[in-house]
């Protein structure tokens, strides 16, 4: 591991929480406040009819604008719910905005509240109940779009031009700062041929009898593999994500504590698959160390994501994270953003 950030569902709306508009302007108090304190990435998960975070370029833009070195980023945008055109203008200006410190993972999606909610955006066409047959085109319209391909004729008899346009903002290099979401094994080797980075969760739709950390760490291998033999020349970006929340007062130990305490991996099924689902480590920094030092995909991937309960607010979200920083990701072979940005780890 050489670089952490938090992800946030951004819940808002219940139990005493925040609402939207503090949902969203806490998420970016907390993100100036990690990107201070060395912390490498602030990441948003994307969901629709739901009080959750959706729409992310205008608060990932408004994070960007407030920040200097954290990564800003998604984890993931649903592109069943995406025009790839429109998305791709979107990412193009955020990244030059953010000084090209983005990490956009994009997939297929989770499910949602809705039935076929994607066709209520206006995206029909799919025979797939889970969608998946709209999703993967759209990302390569997507791709082709970053990468500056010309993608509509010009109207030669408005403006004199003909050929292709691509289109604008075009930020270079873009292309390189995509993660696909990938819940298996398979579909890391996918997006390993595609040339773009790897955005692993703390679940996987699949479930072989083996430790979630194993299989996710096959994953991981089976990813770069699948790179090289791709022929792709740079080095690929990996992340994880994990529940981890150091035990360091009463306050933790009575949100967090009972809750790590023989936590385990679970199976259980998820939009019909039989999946396998990480545990939650929430332990004093010395058992975090140790527990994490054993977690096979931790330490091959570059990046650590911390899932965060964004609804117990900014100090309190921001003091995980410093407890983390302070205390756990030194051993894991963390360097603050201040060193710069994060790198993968090169493919042998």
């Amino acid at each position: 591991m050489r670089g952490f950030g938090f992800l946030s569902f951004g819940h808002y709306g219940g139990h005493g929480g925040p609402d939207a508009r503090a949902a969203l302007h806490e998420a970016i108090e907390l993100s100036v406040a990690a990107d201070e304190i060395g912390v490498n990435g602030a990441y948003f998960r994307v969901h629709h009819f739901a009080r959750q975070a959706a729409s992310p370029m205008p608060l990932l833009a408004a994070i960007a604008a407030r920040t200097e070195r954290i990564e800003v980023g998604t984890g993931v945008i649903d592109l069943r719910y995406e025009n790839p055109l429109y998305l791709a203008e979107e990412a193009a200006a955020l990244d030059l905005i953010a000084d090209r410190r983005v990490a956009l993972g994009v997939s297929r999606g989770s499910p949602e509240p809705a039935l076929r909610g994607w066709e209520a955006f206006g995206y029909t066409g799919s025979t797939d109940p889970r969608g998946a047959d709209i999703a993967r085109p759209k990302f390569d319209l997507f791709l082709r779009a970053i990468k500056g391909q010309g993608l509509a004729d010009a109207d030669p008899a408005q403006f004199g031009r003909v050929g292709k346009l691509r289109i604008e903002p075009h930020s270079p290099g873009l292309a390189e700062r995509i993660w696909w979401g990938a819940g298996t094994r398979e579909t890391a080797e996918w997006a390993a041929e595609q040339g773009v980075n790897l955005m692993s969760s703390t679940l996987l739709t699949e479930a072989t009898g083996d430790a979630f950390a194993d299989l996710q760490a096959e994953q991981i291998e089976r990813f770069r593999t699948a790179f090289k033999a791709a022929g792709h020349k740079r080095t690929p970006r990996v992340s994880v994500s994990r529940s981890v929340f150091p035990v360091m007062n009463e306050t933790d130990q009575r949100y967090f504590g009972v809750r790590g305490q023989g936590s385990s991996d679970q199976i259980g099924i998820i939009d019909g698959f039989k999946s396998t689902f990480g545990k939650t480590h929430a332990a004093e920094p010395d058992q975090l160390i140790e527990e994490l030092q054993a977690d096979a995909a931790v330490m091959s991937a570059d990046t650590l994501m911390l899932t965060i309960p964004n609804q117990l607010g900014v100090d309190y979200n921001l003091h995980i994270l410093q407890s983390f920083a302070e205390h756990v990701a030194p051993a894991l072979g963390w360097k603050p953003n201040t060193e710069g940005p994060v790198e993968g780890y090169a493919i042998n």
